[in-house]
């Protein structure tokens, strides 16, 4: 999946700052080969609820990693909630699904360690 566009799941991106050992070594240099590694807003917003309610400190502002990371901002927009409507209710988590639904609209490769994710046919790298 080298040279593919990418698109980080909230726990990726969490791991990344912390320098987790989840991330092996072939995850890390597949996404640093990728073409285009992308963030959506909507995970920038879980995670600004999630520091808001004391249950998550980052290390780094999330727009910060932006640039430390080499990632590109995904916007939400109207074509993606559009999609999310219409995805069976295999996974309830509204930011998970709205991951899915863009990846599956911009045909993205999401990045992450949810293998119950994989049920909506979006291509998956899984951590």
């Amino acid at each position: 999946m080298n040279g593919g566009r990418y698109l980080l799941d909230s726990h990726i991106l969490i791991w990344l700052d912390s320098g987790s050992d989840r991330l092996r070594p072939q995850v890390l240099e597949t996404l640093r080969r990728a073409e285009q590694r992308y963030l959506s807003a909507v995970t920038a917003w879980e995670l600004s609820l999630k520091q808001a309610a004391g249950k998550l400190r980052l290390r780094t502002p999330v727009g910060a990693m932006l640039e430390s990371f080499g990632l590109l901002e995904l916007p939400v927009a109207i074509r993606h909630g559009d999609r999310a409507a219409l995805l069976p209710l295999f996974h309830r988590d509204p930011f998970d699904r709205m991951l899915v639904a863009q990846a599956l609209v911009e045909g993205l490769i999401l990045v992450t360690a949810d293998v119950e994710l994989a049920q909506y046919g979006v291509p998956v790298l899984l951590v």
